[in-house]
């Protein structure tokens, strides 16, 4: 008798491949891509390393060492933000995952905008969890320049103490999207994220 308990399989894989694809196909794009958006490189349009961490501590309720590493070592990697995003998503995986998420952009020069988000990845877990989520933005000219697709670096998750971060870039703008605890998924690392002006339950 046929054995029906991994009749999936073969889809989940044509799902895993697809999404590869196109999220190297990406990558490569934007890898010999000039950039299309002015840098801030001023420092009084961005914000320093000590008011990054206060904001994301006052956010998450709390501190750990973990979470100064992580963002101390955005910093090192990326340099000076000149916005973040404080939100909150939710989030399932049976090897290929879903995120859904909203929150609040802030530029250091004072302008904001409501943001939402979704999109798919590759996971290696089960299960579902919702978390609050503190993203540092670099290079973003404007707040309608956020609303595109972010593919995920590849290779760029960390993982520190119960802190995760991994990188999203597309346009010469990066995006760090920092968890922790229940909300960290390995597989946000691949795929990618399209932030909106409204909400959607579309992940494409």
């Amino acid at each position: 008798m046929m054995d029906r308990s991994d009749s999936g399989a073969p889809n989940r894989r044509r799902a895993l491949m697809r999404l590869a694809q196109w999220t190297q196909g990406a990558a490569l794009g934007l890898a010999f891509a000039e950039p299309a958006l002015a840098r801030a490189t001023k420092a009084e349009d961005t914000y320093d390393e000590d008011s990054v961490l206060k904001a994301a501590t006052d956010f998450f309720g709390q501190t750990t060492e973990g979470l100064a590493q992580v963002i101390a070592k955005v910093f090192k990697e990326q340099g000076r933000p000149n916005a973040y995003i404080r939100g909150q998503e939710a989030s399932a995986a049976l090897t290929i995952g879903l995120r859904y998420g909203d929150g609040e952009l802030s530029m250091k020069s004072g302008a904001g905008e409501r943001v939402f988000w979704a999109g798919p990845s590759v996971g290696f877990d089960a299960g579902a969890n919702a978390s609050k989520v503190f993203t540092l933005v670099y290079h973003l000219p404007s707040p309608g320049a956020i609303y595109r697709r972010f593919p995920g670096v590849d290779g760029s998750f960390y993982w520190i103490g119960g802190v995760g971060v991994n990188y999203q870039r597309a346009g010469g703008i990066t995006l760090a999207p920092i968890r922790l605890g229940v909300g960290l998924r390995a597989g946000a690392s691949i795929g990618y994220l399209h932030y909106r002006r409204s909400k959607s339950y579309n992940p494409i």
